[in-house]
């Protein structure tokens, strides 16, 4: 039964289909359908609007209408199957917003079913800071956390085969990515993950950016033009495990829309401190 609430409106002819809003709506309520970002089910999303700061359009706002109750029941099924980083960020996003009754159904879901959250555990950090800002931007300091002994003692080479590597400065009609392997890659990749160059570079052309900070538009653009005039072999994207991250990836797949390439992206996300998290 419908009844009178708050809920997102997506206005179509301000979406570009970047996809920037879905990684902070981990209820799923939000998926890019022919090119734009749809509201796919009443029933997931929560009109609080954690998407609407996510669009570099401001194609997303609140509004109050007849609507499809939302179910906290219904959301937990999709988020417990996204892992414990998702089900912290959902039942803190809840209690950030004040919303205990959703937050209570939420925590007896995950006791039915034996999973145990606690929204009292913290990254370890030198001092302790309220933040309410975008996760990627959260001060965290692992410099008390225990290291092993360094086992490397062999000096290694540079896997990098081209210049320039940032999406900003490439050419499109560059030779390296002529029917190359090509990893597009978010910038603080290399840094967190240790064997980089080894697992990922290694005789593959790349291109890096951020897209949290850089233009997306302009980054579907330069993709788009280097996917068409290149036609590599495989495509890989590599992002960290924040939520803007994950921008890159969908930029990615409209870039190949764009293009008109039949190629499918492969992705791969890599964790805070280094591991491999898909």
């Amino acid at each position: 039964m419908k009844t009178m609430r708050k809920i997102i409106q997506i206005d179509e002819e301000k979406c570009d289909g970047c996809g920037l809003c879905i990684p902070a709506c981990p209820e799923g309520a939000l998926q890019v359908i022919d090119g734009k970002a749809r509201l796919i089910s009443d029933l997931f999303c929560d009109g609080l609007g954690a998407c609407i700061g996510n669009c570099p359009k401001g194609a997303i706002k609140i509004i109050e209408r007849e609507a499809e109750p939302y179910d906290e029941r219904k959301v937990m099924e999709r988020i417990v199957q996204q892992g414990d980083n998702v089900i912290k960020a959902h039942l803190q996003h809840l209690k950030d917003h004040g919303q205990e009754a959703y937050l209570n159904e939420a925590l007896a879901y995950l006791k039915e079913k034996g999973i145990n959250i606690s929204l009292e555990a913290k990254p370890v950090v030198s001092h302790e800071h309220t933040f309410s800002g975008c996760p990627g931007a959260r001060m965290m300091d692992f410099r008390d956390v225990a290291q092993s002994p360094p086992v490397q003692t062999v000096k290694l080479e540079s896997e990098l085969r081209q210049w320039p590597v940032q999406l900003k400065l490439v050419p499109p009609t560059a030779p390296y990515f002529v029917n190359a392997d090509l990893v597009v890659v978010a910038d603080c990749v290399p840094f967190a993950y240790a064997n980089f160059h080894q697992d990922f570079l290694r005789g593959k052309s790349i291109v890096i950016g951020c897209p949290k900070l850089d233009d997306s538009q302009f980054y579907i653009e330069k993709l788009a033009q280097i996917f068409k005039h290149a036609n590599p072999k495989t495509i890989t994207v590599i992002t960290m495990e924040v939520p803007c991250c994950q921008g890159l990836y969908y930029i990615t797949q409209e870039a190949l829309k764009r293009s008109g390439v039949n190629i499918k992206a492969k992705q791969i996300v890599i964790g805070i401190k280094g591991d491999r998290k898909q």
